[in-house]
């Protein structure tokens, strides 16, 4: 199966990036209420819950990054990833493939 990546954008307005390391699970949430995005994904840590969203535009994404919109019809209302690099535009994850609706 190939590899699934996202990136993590918006760290930066909440508790920075230094909270972050390669390895770190991430929890996925879609929010379908979210009025600025109808496929919002939000990205949360253990303990300290929102963090950022998965990015969402060609201009966010980074390197082999599913967007947003692209992962929402992939993932249940949950889902999970493991950080891989923090750059300094975004956090390049990989999602667990146990979390995928058709695996």
């Amino acid at each position: 199966m190939k590899k699934i990546f996202f990136t993590i954008v918006g760290v930066k307005y909440r508790y920075g990036d230094k909270v972050l390391k390669p390895e770190m699970a991430v929890r996925l949430v879609k929010e379908p209420d979210n009025k600025a995005d109808r496929e919002a994904i939000r990205a949360e840590l253990e303990g300290l819950g929102r963090i950022g969203y998965v990015a969402n535009s060609t201009h966010t994404v980074i390197g082999e990054s599913y967007s947003a919109g692209r992962l929402y019809d992939k993932i249940g209302d949950t889902a999970e990833g493991t950080v891989l690099y923090i750059l300094p535009h975004g956090v390049l994850c990989s999602l667990n493939p146990e979390t995928l609706l058709d695996k």
